[in-house]
């Protein structure tokens, strides 16, 4: 399975991330790191200085597709920056607060 605009693609499946019940908001590309890390930490209850290698390697993919989706954010607001500058004239102009009346 793969994820429109992401270089990393799925790794671990539906049915794997179901059944190691893996909340809905972190089934994304590293959930295939998530699975043993949380593994790890019910075996260590849950102890900070345990799982440092699953911890790490799961917050590095972390870090790499949040930084992937900066730079893609990024290409979007220069190119936006790019097309109002190409047409001045066709923007918008605002919505008046207070409506002109025909009477006034």
């Amino acid at each position: 399975m793969e994820v429109p605009g992401s270089s990393k693609k799925m790794i671990a499946t539906q049915a794997e991330m179901v059944s190691n019940r893996v909340p809905l908001a972190y089934r994304d590309q590293c959930a295939h790191l998530l699975i043993p890390l949380n593994k790890c930490r019910q075996s260590e209850f849950y102890l900070p200085w345990k799982c440092e290698d699953e911890r790490h390697s799961y917050e590095k993919c972390e870090y790499e597709l949040v930084m992937e989706r900066m730079l893609q954010m990024q290409k979007i607001r220069e190119e936006e920056a790019r097309s109002k500058q190409k047409s001045p004239a066709q923007a918008q102009q605002p919505i008046p607060l207070i409506p002109n009346t025909a009477n006034a």
